[in-house]
């Protein structure tokens, strides 16, 4: 029990740093992590409840983690790996075809592409005489990262399916309540913020409790009609 409230403490202490489809790619990454004395670990990922709250649907991924503190050296790593290797890129591979604007879209939402892409996206761009520098590039990092730190949209429909499986006494009340009030989502620097909106945490925290006072008593009743 002891040996597994460490494992769950350690990896408490981790950010998902990438994810991948399968466990081959993940572990290219641990090993190059690894090899620069970064420690890494790996892990499926289970969606939780407050996945279908925005949309998203169930998909099987192996996460990368590794402690937000060493996301910045992690990123660097993997564009200096990436710059070793793009000069032996065929010119006929597909980001040579995009636009401009995309590019720059490549270079805004960088979370959503490899480092190889990235890099490769800055070096197109160049060879087309357009800006790319350091100070452009932070600026779209925290451009992103402010975009990804806002709270999802409206979640009025689960806070009142909350509430009323909450009253009925049901579990599943007590489940929504608290990805509602706790839930949180890693940003690409590692950083780990709220998922929601404070007024509909506020929302899950009630849920929360009213489920914690009237699921015992739910049960009691049962308990007590049956004799």
């Amino acid at each position: 029990m002891l040996r597994n409230l460490l494992t769950t403490a350690m990896e408490e202490q981790y950010a998902i740093f990438r994810k991948f489809p399968n466990l081959e790619l993940a572990t290219e990454l641990k090993e190059l992590l690894e090899n620069h004395n970064i420690p890494c670990l790996l892990g499926d990922n289970v969606p939780s409840v407050d996945v279908t709250f925005s949309g998203n649907t169930l998909q099987h991924e192996v996460e990368v983690r590794i402690p937000q503190e060493d996301f910045e050296t992690a990123t660097k790593l993997l564009e200096k790996n990436a710059k070793n290797i793009i000069n032996e890129i065929d010119r006929d591979y597909y980001l040579f075809d995009f636009t401009n604007e995309e590019l720059y879209e490549i270079l805004l939402k960088s979370d959503e592409w490899s480092a190889f892409d990235y890099t490769l996206a800055q070096n197109i761009l160049l060879e087309r005489g357009k800006p790319v520098d350091e100070s452009l590039l932070n600026s779209l990092k925290n451009e992103r990262l402010k975009d990804l730190a806002a709270p999802e949209g409206n979640q009025k429909p689960w806070i009142i399916a909350g509430y009323v499986f909450s009253f009925l006494g049901g579990f599943l009340g007590l489940i929504i309540g608290y990805f509602l009030w706790t839930s949180k989502k890693v940003l690409p620097n590692g950083q780990k913020v709220y998922s929601y909106a404070q007024k509909d945490r506020k929302h899950g925290k009630y849920i929360f409790y009213i489920g914690l006072i009237l699921i015992p008593l739910a049960l009691l009743i049962r308990v007590f009609l049956e004799f």
